[in-house]
């Protein structure tokens, strides 16, 4: 009885961390066991999960074996997942951003020769938010990794590709790096 519970707490796991439907020969071929033992298994977890006290259920989906939620549980699951990540994007990171989104693919070297400051944290922040993404390596000296955004990065901003981003002011350009060497030179004592 004990090799039967322990069974099905390896069918459990294994189903849990799947996410999707496994067919009772692919979990016998995994665990090196006959395929009626496991339906057989299997059979007494879904009786076991249909217990009102549980919020998970076993679905047999076309033969194949997947763990989910319960019905029931839907609108608490529903509250939970509506409410807001709390993901805030500070002037640094948006500024880290617009660069990658409108010179990508581009490299982190190039991206702080922009802002003209270390830019780690804020490419690796913009990774774990899935906004940003390596797209691969440079094949020159060193091989530095190249970044651009991701899909993610479209849905939040509302635009289906990057070329839908707006478009920059060649005035207000031209206006921001005069001001820009302006700055430049007054840390430098130097007349522009």
């Amino acid at each position: 009885m004990q090799d039967k519970e322990k069974l099905k707490g390896i069918l459990e796991a294994i189903l849990f961390t799947m996410g999707e439907s496994v067919s009772p020969d692919r979990l016998a071929q995994a665990l090196d066991r006959d395929t009626e033992e496991i339906c057989e298994a299997l059979k007494e977890m879904k009786e076991e999960y249909e217990a009102d006290d549980r919020g998970l259920t076993l679905i047999e989906l076309e033969g194949s074996y997947q763990m989910g939620t319960k019905v029931e549980t839907y609108e608490y699951i529903s509250k939970l997942v509506r409410q807001p990540k709390k993901r805030s994007l500070t002037d640094v990171l948006i500024e880290t951003l617009s660069i990658i989104a409108y010179k990508q693919p581009v490299t982190k070297q190039e991206i702080e020769s922009i802002r003209g400051v270390r830019s780690d944290f804020a490419v690796n922040k913009l990774i774990e938010y899935g906004l940003v993404k390596e797209l691969g390596r440079l094949s020159t000296i060193g091989h530095p990794i190249i970044f651009g955004t991701t899909e993610e990065f479209l849905r939040c901003f509302g635009v289906s590709s990057v070329e839908e981003l707006p478009d920059i002011d060649e005035v207000k350009k031209q206006n921001f790096l005069e001001e820009a060497s302006k700055e430049i030179a007054k840390t430098m004592n130097v007349e522009v």
